[in-house]
């Protein structure tokens, strides 16, 4: 009983993060067309109510285009960073035993259960690049989130140690 149920080692690594901050900007000919290095965007008029949802991430009827009645007018009030983008924990975790097949040679074999994700709760992707989740106004998914984290992986392994 000892052998089968005693011994078990496990050890894991949790990742917790806060969401990154996310750009709000436009789709299509702005004024940035013309002018190198520069980032347009959006006018913001309201209080948000951000449902988090992978469908609508933050409140997009907020958001309208620039009038571009003057210059200072094309750039938008939206703020920089005024998004932030889902967080995210994962749990991995490593469960193995070393079974003894000869104390006199050293010998064994290991058996090993990885576990990548572990709850297999669903992780929405989105980086302070604005990857994984649609932020241009104009676009035809704006504000839906467009990429997750994989699954749950489980690996299983064998290793004989002689």
């Amino acid at each position: 009983m000892k052998t089968l149920l005693g011994g078990w080692e496990i050890s894991g690594i949790v990742t917790a993060e806060t969401g990154a901050p996310i750009n709000i900007g436009l789709s299509g000919n702005t004024v940035c067309s013309i002018v190198p290095n520069c980032y347009v965007r959006p006018n913001e008029s309201g209080t948000p109510h951000n449902p988090h949802t992978q469908a609508e991430w933050f409140d997009t009827s907020i958001y309208s285009a620039p009038a571009c009645a003057t210059g200072a007018d094309c750039w938008g009030n939206t703020p920089k960073n005024s998004v932030w983008g889902p967080g995210r924990d994962n749990w991995n975790v490593s469960l193995f035993k070393n079974f003894v097949l000869s104390e006199s040679r050293g010998s064994n074999l290991q058996f090993r259960a990885e576990f990548f994700n572990v709850w297999n709760h669903t992780q929405w992707e989105a980086d302070g690049l604005n990857n994984g989740i649609s932020n241009n106004l104009g676009s035809s998914n704006f504000g839906q989130i467009t990429q997750a984290y994989d699954p749950r992986t489980i690996h299983l392994a064998l290793k004989l140690y002689f």
